[in-house]
């Protein structure tokens, strides 16, 4: 029974919920980014430069098939992924950089604004008259 009380205060830790949280979106994220190269930027390249698909290479060692090709267009999935997550996280921060400086902007044009420097020594000069 203690482990299942230790299991359930490990269980509803704020941590291992947002973790859970992370898990599920990023798998849902990956589908994004799977289709984003694989229906979007991969025949763009494709177009570009012939054709970009390496895997078909492969050289016979013995009774061994070595797939170089296979690892060759991982890296070329890899580096076309990570560039487009770069391109899609710059933009988020963008944005999220846009919204912010908006919302500042607005929380300052509500402040209203304190007398100038001007009317401080002014007023510090009368008080100093008023004294005497």
């Amino acid at each position: 029974m203690k482990i299942f009380n230790e299991f359930k205060e490990f269980i509803s830790r704020g941590n291992v919920i947002d973790m859970a949280v992370g898990i599920v979106v990023g798998g849902a994220f990956t589908s994004i980014v799977n289709s984003l190269v694989n229906d979007i930027l991969t025949p763009v390249i494709n177009m570009l430069t012939g054709k970009a698909d390496v895997s078909d290479l492969s050289v016979q060692i013995g009774s061994a098939t070595l797939n170089y090709g296979l690892f060759i267009q991982a890296i070329i999935n890899f580096l076309i992924i990570a560039v487009a997550v770069f391109a899609l996280v710059k933009a988020v921060n963008t944005v999220r950089n846009l919204s912010v400086l908006k919302k500042k902007e607005e929380e300052e044009a509500a402040a209203p604004a304190g007398p100038t420097q001007e009317e401080l020594l002014a007023e510090i000069r009368d008080l100093l008259k008023a004294k005497k």
